[in-house]
């Protein structure tokens, strides 16, 4: 991006919003095209990412920029007009975003504001840009008025994490059968990682995160498990199996938002060049059956996270049925 020098003395993210407001209106923005995202903003010119998050949120407010989940902030259409060029012109429909001003002076500033502006944040532009003043430069407050409501970043995690996994419920009458309560569970999981990539990243087996909307989630595939007549380490054991399946994959979504974001790469021109790498590996000879699979692919491999998902999770189901329902079997056996 060319960076103007601006009018002598103008605040950086003034600088930032005048010049994406002039590559909007010029043309090389176009309507649904990707703005750079805080973190390259930051990197490009050399600020702080809540300066970068404030010229972004200035820009959304005045209409000319929105964020879309996963898609980051793009170009709003054309329905809303956009600003002039100049950022000297009495353009912006409210002032910049500060202590006292944007949307915290027409709403009471609260806990459950802060958790789903940091969900927002999160989800647009991945865990990574989260930051306390992140969160405060969106909604527009002084940079300490968020920790009067949750002490430090860690905490806002662990209440971000439980308000998403609350996001999806089961029903109160359960489908018959252990299975599809496991297939239904499973499920359920992957469409929230699906909507919140980030949420996977959080907690592993051995240091688990322990948010009571999680524990919700495998309170239902122990209720699935449960008086099939299985050891209490095996009906725990087959729960970890499954949710490990379910996140073991979901980890994936986030980390190639952030490689996309990160080298401006999508996942298909980061393959093309590495192809001098890859032909080098099968010219080798080293490796034949590698060589005969990948030489199949006429239009080369389709990685789909979803197919992946629902033939991992039968595999899995087909190869636990003889244990379950063995062990149903032998405990109702006279």
């Amino acid at each position: 991006m060319t960076k103007p020098t601006g009018a002598p003395g103008q605040p950086p993210y003034l600088r930032i919003v005048g010049e994406l407001r002039r590559r909007v209106a010029t043309g090389e923005l176009a309507p649904g095209d990707r703005v750079p995202s805080t973190r390259q903003l930051a990197r490009e010119w050399g600020v702080a990412l809540a300066t970068a998050t404030k010229a972004l949120t200035t820009l959304r407010l005045e209409g000319l920029v929105v964020t879309r989940p996963r898609a980051g902030t793009v170009v709003a259409t054309p329905a809303t007009p956009a600003a002039p060029t100049t950022p000297t012109a009495p353009a912006r429909r409210r002032p910049p975003p500060g202590p006292g001003s944007g949307p915290a002076a027409d709403q009471e500033l609260s806990l459950e504001r802060i958790v789903r502006t940091a969900i927002e944040i999160a989800d647009a532009e991945g865990l990574a840009a989260l930051s306390m003043r992140g969160v405060a430069a969106r909604l527009g407050v002084a940079v300490m008025s968020p920790y009067r409501y949750v002490p430090s970043k860690d905490d806002l995690i662990q209440l971000m994490a439980d308000a998403t996994y609350g996001e999806r419920g089961y029903p109160a009458d359960p489908p018959a059968g252990w299975r599809p309560r496991l297939e239904l569970g499973a499920h359920t999981l992957w469409g929230l990682y699906r909507e919140h990539p980030w949420l996977a990243q959080l907690g592993s087996l051995t240091r688990p995160l322990l948010v009571p909307n999680l524990v919700g989630h495998g309170e239902w595939m122990l209720r699935a498990l449960d008086g099939h007549g299985l050891d209490p380490t095996t009906l725990f054991d087959i729960h970890l199996l499954v949710y490990s399946h379910v996140q073991g994959l979901a980890v994936h979504l986030e980390w190639e938002a952030h490689a996309e974001a990160a080298t401006g790469q999508s996942e298909d021109q980061w393959m093309d060049s590495r192809a001098p790498a890859l032909t080098e590996l099968v010219d080798s000879g080293r490796f034949p059956t590698f060589t005969k699979v990948v030489g199949s692919f006429e239009n080369g491999y389709d990685l789909r996270l979803d197919a992946l998902f629902t033939a991992g999770l039968t595999a899995l189901l087909d190869g636990l049925t003889p244990l379950v329902e063995g062990r149903a079997a032998g405990a109702t056996a006279p």
